[in-house]
C-alpha cells in the first residue's frame, strides 16, 4: 500500500492541487468540443463529430504525457536552451511567412505543415513561448551588475520588435499580447524603468509606422491590418447594430452577435449538455467562442464554476511563485501563469463582446492542437518549478536569493 502511495506521489510530482485543476479542465473539455464539432461536421464540412473527438482526446493525452515530460527535466536546462530554441521558432516564422498554409477556412497564413505528414503547427505560440523564457533568462542572469545599453538592445529588444514584427503580419491579436506579456514580465523582472519606457516608445512609433506603410501602400504584401481595423469598426459600431439598415454591418458582427444569443439562450441552469441550439450557426464555436457554447449548454452555474476552476488554478501559480526561492523559478512560474491568464481573459472577454474579436483560444479547452500543447508546456513548466519548492526546503535552501545570488541558470 505504501508502495501504491508512493508511486502515486512519484507520478504526480509538484502542486497536487494544480494537477487536480489541470485533469479536471481537460476531462471537462471532451464535451463542448464534441458537442460544437457539429459545426465542423456540417457546416464546414471537415471530418465528423467521432473523429474530432478522437482528435480532440489524442490531444489532451499528448499534452498531459508532454506536461509530464517537461515536469521531469530540469527547468534550469530549459533556461539555457531558450535562446537557441528561439532562434529556431524565428526560423520557422520566417518559413511561414513563404510557405503557411491557411486551414479550417482561417483567413490567416498562419500554420507550417510538416513535410511528408498531415501534422500542421503554428510557429508562432512556440515563438511566443521560447521569448518569453528567453526573457526570463536573460533578466536573471548575472543581474549583479548593470547591462550597457547596446546590450538591452541587442539581446532583448530586438529579439521582442522581432518576434512582433514576424507575427503580427498574420496574427495581430497574438502580436499585440506578445509585445504586453514582454513588458509585464520586464516589469516584474525589475528590469530598469528607463529601458521599459524608452523601449514602448520605440514599440509605439513602429506599430504606427507599420499601421501606415500597410494601410497606405503595398509594400507589405498579404497583411491583415485592414482586417483589424473592419473588427474595431464593427466592434464599436455594436451599439448601434440594431437601428442600423447596412447589412453588410450587421453581417460583420454575425460572430458576436450569435455568441451573445448563445450565451442569452443558456440562462441560469443551461439547456443541457449537447443541445445547444446556436453551435451550428455560431462559426468558430468549436474554437474562439466556445465559451459561448459552454454558457449555453452548462448555464451561468456552469461558466461560474469553470471560472472557479482557472481563478484556482491562477492563485496556485502565484503561491508557487511566492514560495520559489530562486529568483529565475520564480518569475518563470509568473510569467507562465501570466500567459495563461492573458488568454483566458481576451478568449472570455471576446466571447461576451467586452473586446473585439481576436482569435485567441480558451486555454485547455478550446479545440485545436498547438495552443492546446503549448498550454500544456507551460502548465508542465510551472509543476517542474513547484516539484523542485520541497527540494531546496529539505536542503535548507528554502530562503529567497539575495542580488548575488541570483545567477541559478548562467
Amino acid at each position: 500500500m505504501q508502495q501504491i502511495e508512493n508511486r502515486k506521489k512519484e507520478f504526480f510530482k509538484g502542486d497536487k492541487v494544480l494537477w487536480a485543476v489541470i485533469i479536471l479542465i481537460s476531462l471537462f473539455s471532451i464535451f463542448p468540443v464534441y458537442s460544437a464539432s457539429t459545426n465542423l461536421q456540417y457546416i464546414v464540412n471537415t471530418g465528423t463529430t467521432t473523429s474530432h473527438l478522437v482528435k480532440h482526446a489524442l490531444f489532451v493525452i499528448s499534452g498531459l504525457v508532454i506536461m509530464k515530460f517537461v515536469g521531469a527535466v530540469k527547468y534550469e536546462y530549459i533556461g539555457k536552451l531558450s535562446s537557441i530554441l528561439l532562434v529556431i521558432t524565428i526560423f520557422l516564422l520566417l518559413v511561414t511567412m513563404f510557405t503557411g498554409q491557411k486551414i479550417d477556412g482561417a483567413s490567416a497564413s498562419r500554420w507550417l505543415k510538416i513535410p511528408g505528414t498531415p501534422i500542421s503547427f503554428q510557429p508562432s505560440t512556440f515563438a511566443y513561448l521560447m521569448l518569453i523564457i528567453y526573457i526570463c533568462r536573460y533578466l536573471t542572469k548575472k543581474i549583479d551588475r548593470e547591462r550597457l545599453p547596446a546590450e538591452n538592445i541587442l539581446y532583448l529588444f530586438v529579439p521582442v520588435l522581432l518576434v512582433f514584427l514576424l507575427v503580427g503580419k498574420d496574427n495581430g491579436s497574438t502580436a499585440v499580447m506578445i509585445l504586453f506579456v514582454s513588458l509585464v514580465v520586464m516589469i516584474i523582472g525589475q528590469f530598469p524603468i528607463k529601458y521599459i519606457l524608452g523601449f514602448f516608445g520605440v514599440s509605439a512609433v513602429l506599430i504606427a509606422l507599420f499601421m501606415f506603410v500597410a494601410l497606405n501602400t503595398d509594400l507589405i504584401k498579404n497583411n491583415r491590418v485592414h482586417t483589424w481595423m473592419s473588427r474595431i469598426e464593427t466592434f464599436s459600431n455594436t451599439s448601434k447594430i440594431d437601428n442600423i439598415e447596412d447589412e453588410s454591418l450587421k453581417a460583420k458582427n454575425y460572430q458576436v452577435n450569435q455568441a451573445k444569443a448563445a450565451i442569452v439562450h443558456g440562462g441560469f441552469l443551461g439547456v443541457g449538455p449537447g443541445k445547444s441550439a446556436l453551435k451550428q450557426s455560431l462559426p468558430q464555436s468549436v474554437s474562439d467562442f466556445i465559451f459561448a457554447i459552454i454558457v449555453e449548454e452548462y448555464g451561468l452555474i456552469g461558466a461560474f464554476v469553470l471560472i472557479a476552476l482557472y481563478f484556482i488554478m491562477m492563485m496556485r501559480i502565484v503561491i508557487i511563485a511566492s514560495k520559489m526561492p530562486a529568483f529565475f523559478g520564480s518569475l518563470l512560474v509568473l510569467s507562465m501563469g501570466i500567459m495563461i491568464f492573458v488568454q483566458l481573459a481576451i478568449n472570455i472577454a471576446v466571447a461576451v463582446n467586452i473586446i473585439p474579436v481576436t482569435g485567441q483560444p480558451l486555454p485547455l479547452i478550446s479545440y485545436g492542437g498547438t495552443s492546446m500543447l503549448v498550454t500544456y508546456l507551460q502548465l508542465g513548466i510551472i509543476l517542474n518549478v513547484s516539484s523542485r519548492i520541497q527540494i531546496l526546503d529539505e536542503e535548507g535552501m528554502g530562503k529567497k536569493q539575495s542580488i548575488h545570488e541570483i545567477n541559478d541558470i548562467a
